[in-house]
């Protein structure tokens, strides 16, 4: 179990975020980014499974902004609430906000000065933007939303880079996939990985759609990938 701690941006306001240590540090770093339901139980269950396996893991909340300390769970009242906050969100300021996050767990005693950082959904949109827009060791996106309304940026990747989507998707369809790997499909720094028989959110335990056998080769892939470019 890990421990809630409080941040600042760069504008000297404070936010939230839930950290969870390895047993050894210092640690290479992995930012983890939420669903639209922000970082709730689910995403700090990820994050200790990440700590677990010897790395340092940061989970903000994306919403201080707009709702501090609104983290919902996968009902439909939770769903309207979460689309609710995601419609107010400024995307260049929290990718700001991001970017103070990397800097912190960068600078923190018990990292290496490694970091990485992983999303889901619209955590995988700004994991994306994250791996353009700021100086991180790497990077693995699941079924980010919206990564193809960016791919202006995709010329300003920075690190290596994993996108993983689901085969049936009706947030991030096919075809986006196919504009996304028509940009950045060539480039040795990118794998895109399409995961058989997955729908979006194939990686959340315990919850609808989850798929066991898909989500941890999609992990398999990730822990490699974190392990080869931040140590462990």
């Amino acid at each position: 179990m890990g421990s809630e701690i409080t941040l600042t941006a760069s504008d000297g306001e404070t936010f939230a975020a839930y950290l969870a240590l390895p047993k050894a540090s210092p640690a290479p770093g992995i930012v983890v980014l939420p669903e639209v339901f922000n970082t709730n139980h689910h995403i700090r269950s990820v994050a200790d499974g990440y700590a677990e396996e010897g790395f340092v893991a940061l989970a903000p909340d994306v919403y201080w902004r707009q709702e501090a300390g609104c983290y919902m769970p996968y009902t439909d009242d939770g769903r309207a609430k979460a689309q609710a906050l995601r419609a107010q969100m400024d995307t260049n300021q929290f990718a700001s906000d991001l970017g103070d996050t990397v800097a912190a767990l960068k600078a923190d005693d018990s990292c290496t000065g490694k970091v990485g950082v992983m999303g889901f959904c619209l955590g995988g949109k700004f994991t994306y933007l994250s791996s353009v827009r700021h100086n991180i060791n790497a990077a693995v996106s699941y079924y980010g939303v919206q990564i193809h309304e960016h791919l202006d940026e995709a010329d300003n990747l920075k690190c290596p880079l994993i996108m993983n989507f689901a085969e049936n998707d009706p947030h991030v369809p096919a075809d986006t996939v196919e504009t996304i790997r028509a940009r950045m499909g060539s480039s040795d720094n990118v794998e895109i990985h399409i995961y058989p028989g997955t729908e979006h959110g194939f990686n959340r335990y315990g919850y609808d759609p989850y798929n066991e056998a898909q989500a941890a080769i999609a992990r398999d892939r990730t822990l490699a990938h974190f392990r080869k470019h931040l140590g462990t």
